[in-house]
Order: C-alpha cells, then structure tokens, then sequence
C-alpha cells in the first residue's frame, strides 16, 4: 500500500473554485467513509480548511486511486470533476509525505509560518480515527506531521515570517500602519464565534479596540466569548453578545466587522453594508459605481446580444462588472471564451458613458483565449471599474470564511475597505519571507527522509520475522528428531546441543537480516522484502499475519 494525496488550495485554483468546493462538517465525513469503501483505497483522512480541500488515502493502485479520490473530491464538493481537474495537485509515496509536513509547517499556507494548521492537522486525525479510517499509515503520517510542525517552530523563526491570517488580514486593514494605532478606540463587530472567529476578537482586544460585539447564529456561544474576553483576557475591553438578527443595527456602530461562520451563502451582502454606512453618516453612499451592485435596481440592458444566446453565465456575474469585460470571462476555457468573444462581436450598441466599446472588448477577449490556449485557463482576477477620488476609509471588513461571508461587490462602495481571502492570497504573494524559511525547509527534508526510512523498514519487520520464526520452527523440529535417535543422552547434552544449534542459525541470520533492514530503509528497498519470501519459501500467509499482530500492537500502545 502507498500514501496518495489529491487535492487543491490557493496555489492551485482561484478562490471562486475554492469557495465553491468548500466541504461541510457532514460532507467531509462522507468523503472520508466513500474513500475508505472504494477498492482502491484502506485508509482515508480530510484535511479541509479556509483555503484548502486535501484527500488523504493508503492506496494499492497509484492510477485507479487518482480516478477515485478526484471522482469523490468532486462529487461531494458539487463542483463537476471536468471543472475541479485542472485545479487539482497529485502527491505519492514521499512527495506526499513531504508535502503535509511543509503544510505542517505553515510554508504551504497562504501567510507562510503561521501556526493554526496544526490544529487543522490534529482535528483531521481525529475525525479519521474517530471514523476508524486512520490506520497504521495515516496515524502514523498525521502524527509525525504534528511533530514536525512543532519542531519548525520552536527551533527556528518562521513565526517571525508569517503571522496568523487573521493578523495578516488586520495590517492589511491598516494598509502598513501600525494595528495598535489603527484599532485603537474602535468598535469591533465579529460575526461567528468558531475558533477563527475567537482568535480575532482576542486579537482585536490585545490590539486595544475600545469595544467587542459577538454576534451568533447560537447565542449562546457568542455570550461565552464575550464572556472569555471580558473576564479572562488581559485586556480591559468591553464585550457583549448580540443576536444575527441586531447584526444589522450593529453595523451602522462598528468601525472594524471581521466575519467568519460556516453560512453557505452570503452573510452581508453589498445592499446591506451601503445602508450601514449611510446609516453611519446619514448621506447616500458616493457614487462609485455602488448603484450597480444594489438589487433593487435592475441593470439596464447593454445592447450587445442582450442575454440571448450569452454562453456566459449571467447569474452568477458579480453585479457591477461589464459581462463582456476581463472579470466577467475569468475562469473560462478556450472554448467557452471563443464562444464568448463572438457573442459580443455581434453587438451594435452599448451606453458609452458606462462601458467600452463592443470592439474593445472583443479584441481584450480575443487577446484572453490566445492566452488562455497557452496556459490553459485564465487567472481569476477581480478588476473594480476605477473610481476617482475614493475617499479615505472609514468603515473595515474582513472576511475569513471560505466561501465568502461579504459580498466582494463591497470593494466598490466608497468609504469602505473589504478586505478579503482573495485579496489576502494577493498580499501574501508578495510578502517577504524571513531566512528561518530554508532552515525549516531543510527540518522537512530530514524528516520526510527518516519517516521513509522508519516506514520502509517496518514493511520489512515482518518479513524478518517470519523469518526467524520458520528458522526456530526448523530448530524445534531437527532437535525433536535428534531426541528420538539419541535417546540415551542426558538433559546437560541435550542442552548444549540446543543452544549450539541455536547459536548457529543466530549467527548465520544475524548479518543478512541487519544488513536486510539497513537496505529496506533506502530509497526503492522494498523489493528486499519480496527477495527474502522469495528465497527462503515464506508463506505469504504468516508474513501477513505478523504484519498484523505488531498493527495491532502498535496501535494498542499509540497515545492518544
């Protein structure tokens, strides 16, 4: 058996993919029980968070496991297997391995070196093992990887190379201030109170915003972190619970919202912050193009081809954006953007004061599929119309969730500064990495190596001890014989000739099953393993049931 992961994350699909794709509580407990049923695999764990879906199997066919872990990643995200393929990673055997300890690690997190995927870590372990899917390979793997995270962290600096996402996302609030100055006697409100949502309002409080709002779905939890921050924090910030249902009114009181629950849809949409801020400062919103984001108004008709026979989707178009511009069309094939491209090439009028020319779309469309043929798909990249003279912003959002709480079409409305997954994924990719970085790359190399090593040679173990027990059992036999034929030795020789026969098979078995063991644990040593059943004649048969005597044993004696 050998250790497959498939899956997909900020570096390999865009977050609209990702946002669609995001597994349940419920749906990643029925991946993990499909994968374990299906032929290919024994072992299954999900490791599902903000910004990544990673299936994780003990597979016996590298080609038929691919097929099936894809098969399932797409049937319980809802997103088509022909969409989901492009986007999706392949790891095997020690690339794999070497992959969950970077994640570990946090070099493989949006903000590099932060430190809450292992908790995401230990949670995925957990669900498996209570779902008894993990066995001796995934325990072991999770665990190792647990370790090696904390290892990463406490003998280099890569804390001092990232930070958690939820600090990232505030200095990107304060846009390169100082946090401290920026939150300082504030009004936050934070909507959800997961474990996300607590580490912002406690970091909030240490960044000295004067008040906390919780607000909850279960009240009762959001009067629990009110509670944990007025009484058990170490800071003198103030901190209440409300009801969703006064998220509304609460708005038009904050200055900071941070929102991360598990609502499959929108939580705030664009219409209801732009009433907040007006509620904020009793005049209409500037006009920066916010009117097209309100659904009380519909859009006027552009005159290119109006809907009829568009292969794009119309729906599902962020309101505000030209369905013929670069945000309408990113994410599509070649084919569909041909398609596209001809579809607008047919319009004869379009307003001018609002959108470009038929023309200059087709030609930016155009210009896309020639890219797109090249690099397979468009980058999804999201493009506001330009707004003059934005003013300053009073009111911050960020948003946590995956999929998004906040309407993205709030990057629109002026006065307001929304920042987030996909913005956050655009800071991070420029942000400066600290030296500790290689250090902890170098930890990651080493211990994917000795994880190779200990597994290579533990496959072998129980060759060795079959092994040893046939030579026993010959032992056993020859000495039962030599008691028939020479019965009228006495019990101090039959002695020394047990122990002289027992010495010699020792000695003969001793070099070829140490120098065995030191061979397994090297790259491509497992056919040692086939050698020695092969040339001494072992039954299948009892190797496997050694195999999984010392299973059981290990995981009886594994800590829990």
């Amino acid at each position: 058996m050998s250790l497959l992961v498939v899956g997909l994350s900020h570096r390999s699909a865009p977050v609209s993919v990702l946002e669609r794709a995001t597994l349940s509580a419920d749906a990643q407990v029925k991946l993990v029980q499909d994968t374990v049923a299906a032929e290919p695999a024994t072992e299954a764990a999900v490791l599902a968070t903000c910004n990544r879906i990673e299936l994780y199997a003990d597979v016996d066919k590298f080609h038929a496991g691919v097929a099936e872990l894809s098969t399932l990643l797409a049937r319980h995200s809802g997103v088509g297997l022909e969409e989901l393929t492009p986007y999706l990673y392949v790891h095997y055997e020690d690339r794999a391995v070497h992959h969950l300890f970077s994640v570990a690690c946090g070099l493989d997190s949006m903000v590099v070196g932060e430190g809450q995927i292992l908790g995401q870590i230990k949670d995925s372990l957990a669900r498996a093992q209570d779902l008894h899917s993990a066995g001796k390979l995934l325990n072991d793997l999770f665990q190792q990887a647990l370790r090696v995270g904390k290892r990463a962290h406490s003998e280099t600096g890569i804390d001092r190379a990232g930070q958690s996402l939820v600090t990232f996302g505030l200095e990107q609030l304060a846009a390169g201030g100082d946090v401290q100055d920026w939150a300082s006697g504030r009004t936050a409100l934070v909507i959800g109170a997961g474990s996300m949502s607590s580490l912002a309002a406690a970091t909030l409080a240490r960044a000295g915003v004067a008040e906390v709002v919780v607000a909850n779905r279960t009240f009762d939890r959001a009067e629990r972190l009110a509670r944990i921050l007025t009484e058990e924090g170490d800071t003198e910030v103030t901190a209440r619970a409300v009801r969703m249902d006064a998220v509304a009114a609460e708005l038009t009181r904050a200055d900071v919202v941070v929102s991360c629950t598990g609502a499959t849809g929108l939580v705030l949409t664009a219409e209801a912050v732009a009433q907040a801020v007006e509620g904020r400062t009793g005049r209409p919103v500037a006009d920066t193009g916010v009117t097209a984001v309100r659904p009380a108004s519909p859009p006027r008709s552009t005159g290119v081809g109006a809907d009829e026979n568009c292969p794009l989707d119309l729906a599902a178009v962020q309101p505000g954006f030209s369905v013929m511009g670069e945000a309408a069309v990113a994410g599509m094939d070649a084919a569909t953007l041909e398609q596209h491209a001809a579809w607008v090439d047919k319009g004869t009028t379009v307003d001018r004061r609002e959108r470009r020319t038929p023309e200059a779309d087709a030609e930016l469309i155009t210009a896309l599929a020639a890219t797109v043929a090249t690099v397979g798909r468009i980058p999804e990249r999201r493009k506001p119309e330009p707004v003059a003279e934005r003013p300053a912003p009073s009111f911050f959002l960020l948003d946590l969730a995956m999929p998004r709480d906040i309407d993205a079409a709030v990057h629109r409305l002026a006065g307001v500064r929304l920042v987030d997954i996909e913005s956050l994924a655009e800071a991070s990719a420029d942000a400066p990495m600290a030296a500790d970085v290689d250090q902890v790359r170098r930890i990651v190399s080493d211990e994917v190596a000795a994880f190779g090593a200990a597994q290579r040679a533990a496959h072998i173990t129980p060759t060795v001890v079959a092994l040893r027990t046939m030579a026993a059992d010959v032992v056993a036999s020859e000495i039962a014989r030599l008691d028939g034929r020479l019965p009228d030795l006495d019990e101090r020789q039959r002695g020394e000739i047990r122990q002289a026969v027992h010495r010699v098979v020792d000695k003969l078995l001793h070099a070829p099953t140490v120098r065995v063991k030191q061979l397994a644990a090297e790259p491509g040593g497992a056919g040692y393993a086939d050698a020695l059943r092969t040339l001494f004649d072992l039954d299948p048969e009892t190797v496997a049931a050694v195999s999984r005597a010392v299973d059981s044993t290990q995981t009886k004696d594994r800590p829990a």
